[in-house]
């Protein structure tokens, strides 16, 4: 996919317009290749593992309301955990659950430009970097911000959900 098809993909213009509106002045990086793990974003970025802000989505077994876990790319989520933080079971959602919930396909999502509101919970080991990078609505797209910027324009809670 070119830079520029990337650029202006629907779902980017999404998230651009989502960072712009929470005053956020940002870069959005097209890759050459797909970075649909948080390994293949790292590679492609020349960042640690640690540093990508990896965009999991779940889907509270009661509720059925989605949820935004954005974790650091080197640990896993501890669902348990997850489920007591937000008072019911979660289970991962299926790509059309996601797609569904926030408009971005799984590898793309970002943690703003969301089709609704999405809770969002933030994975406090984020905060050790100075700076992480983010999905930007497509597997191709990302953004370097800070963490703090994060928990800004997402209103999300800080939690440890590894």
């Amino acid at each position: 996919m070119t830079e520029s098809a990337v650029h202006s993909h629907p779902a980017v213009e999404r998230v651009r317009a989502a960072l712009a509106a929470a005053g956020l002045a940002v870069e959005i990086v097209a890759l050459p290749d797909a970075a649909r793990t948080a390994r293949a974003a790292a590679d492609a970025i020349g960042c640690e593992l640690a540093q990508i802000a990896n965009s999991l989505v779940f889907r509270g077994e009661t509720s059925g309301a989605a949820l935004l876990v954005m974790t650091n790319g080197a640990n896993r989520v501890d669902v348990a955990r997850v489920a007591a933080l937000v008072g019911e079971p979660v289970g991962k959602a299926d790509a059309a659950f996601v797609r569904a919930a926030t408009g971005f396909a799984i590898g793309g999502v970002a943690p703003v430009g969301h089709a609704a509101p999405v809770r969002t919970l933030i994975d406090r080991d984020l905060f050790r970097h100075a700076e992480i990078w983010a999905a930007a609505g497509h597997p191709h797209a990302v953004f370097r911000l800070s963490p703090d910027a994060l928990l800004r324009f997402t209103g999300g809670a800080v939690a440890e959900v590894t």
